[in-house]
C-alpha cells in the first residue's frame, strides 16, 4: 500500500518552479525577484535578459521552468501568464575565516538562498463595451 496522494497547494491556473542553494545572498538575490513580480512572463524574461546583475541568469532559468511546467503539465497559455509571486528565502551559510594582522581572524559568511517563482494564468480579457449616445 502506498500512501494517500498530497494535495496539490497552487490554484489550478498556477504553476511553480524552485531553485534551491543559489550561491548569492537573499537581499541581493530579492532585488532581482522584485524586479519581475507582477509582470507578464514575457516582459519579465526580457528584463533578466538585459539585467546587469550576475544572479539574473538563474532567476532567468527558475522563470522559464515555471513557464514551461504551467505549458507542459499544466496546459496553461503561455501568452496570458503573469509571474504571481517570486519568493526568496534563507539556505546555508558556510562559514569561512579571513586571516588578519596579529594573528587574528575575521569571519567570512557565504550565504546561498532559495527562489520560488509562481506563474498563474489571467482571465482572458474582455473587449470593452462601446457606449451609445
Amino acid at each position: 500500500m502506498s500512501k494517500p496522494k498530497r494535495e496539490r497547494a497552487l490554484a489550478e491556473t498556477e504553476a511553480q518552479a524552485i531553485t534551491r542553494n543559489i550561491r548569492v545572498s537573499p537581499r541581493k538575490l530579492n532585488l532581482v525577484a522584485a524586479m519581475i513580480r507582477g509582470h507578464k512572463a514575457q516582459q519579465a524574461i526580457a528584463a533578466l535578459t538585459f539585467s546587469k546583475r550576475r544572479i539574473a541568469g538563474t532567476v532567468k532559468k527558475t522563470l522559464e521552468s515555471a513557464i514551461a511546467n504551467a505549458e507542459n503539465n499544466h496546459q496553461l497559455d503561455v501568452d496570458r501568464l503573469v509571474v504571481s509571486r517570486a519568493e526568496v528565502g534563507r539556505s546555508i551559510v558556510m562559514k569561512r575565516f579571513h586571516a588578519r594582522g596579529r594573528g587574528r581572524a575575521a569571519r567570512v559568511e557565504k550565504w546561498f538562498s532559495h527562489l520560488k517563482i509562481v506563474v498563474a494564468e489571467q482571465p482572458a480579457e474582455q473587449p470593452a463595451k462601446q457606449e451609445t449616445a
